[in-house]
């Protein structure tokens, strides 16, 4: 891989009322709004050879994905390491509930009701990330959510940072990435909350 092109998902059901899901089995489909979004990431990315476009296992990035690449005959590939956290008893509330939480516990804690603790989504994410740059395509489109796009906009560094814009292309150079990934990593061997 020589550049990812990584874009959060158009609007959703839940994102346009800052609601959680990081459940695959719930519903969750994008928004007229977020469907709009997704055909101008589309005119946005017009210019750029796509050689191969990664998705997480939910269905707002994969009908995300479709919309941009409309008319286009691009390869696709789940990749369920980039998903969005399991939240537990957190599942289809307040964002901000969830955050409250995750700001109170440490990042090995998982959250209540069989959710994910903030080390092991690192760790996802650092494996997701490391799973594209050891692709052969040259340019990959990576359509997921928006805690991995601004982990990687802070350098590799996990906290809590302002919600990725949806259905927003940004340009990563297979080093910048690589950067990114390996910093989530170094993280992990010395987590710093």
């Amino acid at each position: 891989m020589e550049l990812a092109i990584l874009a959060r998902h158009g609007e959703s059901a839940f994102s346009a009322r800052a609601m959680v899901n990081g459940d695959v089995a719930v519903a969750c489909p994008l928004t007229a709004t977020g469907e709009e979004e997704a055909r101008r990431l589309g005119e946005a990315i017009a210019g750029d050879p796509i050689d191969l476009c990664v998705t997480s296992e939910f269905e707002r990035t994969r009908q995300t994905a479709d919309l941009a690449l409309a008319g286009r005959d691009v390869p696709r590939l789940v990749v369920p390491e980039l998903d969005d956290p399991r939240y537990g008893d957190f599942e289809g509330g307040p964002l901000p509930d969830y955050r409250a939480w995750a700001h109170s516990v440490g990042s090995g804690e998982p959250a209540p009701g069989g959710g994910e603790s903030r080390r092991d989504i690192v760790g996802r994410y650092a494996q997701g990330f490391e799973a594209i740059l050891g692709r052969p395509e040259d340019t990959v489109l990576v359509v997921v959510h928006s805690l991995p796009i601004a982990y990687v906009l802070a350098g590799g560094v996990p906290r809590v940072a302002p919600i990725v814009e949806h259905a927003t292309a940004y340009r990563f150079s297979a080093g910048e990435l690589g950067a990114a990934a390996g910093q989530l990593e170094s993280w992990l061997a010395a987590p710093t909350w």
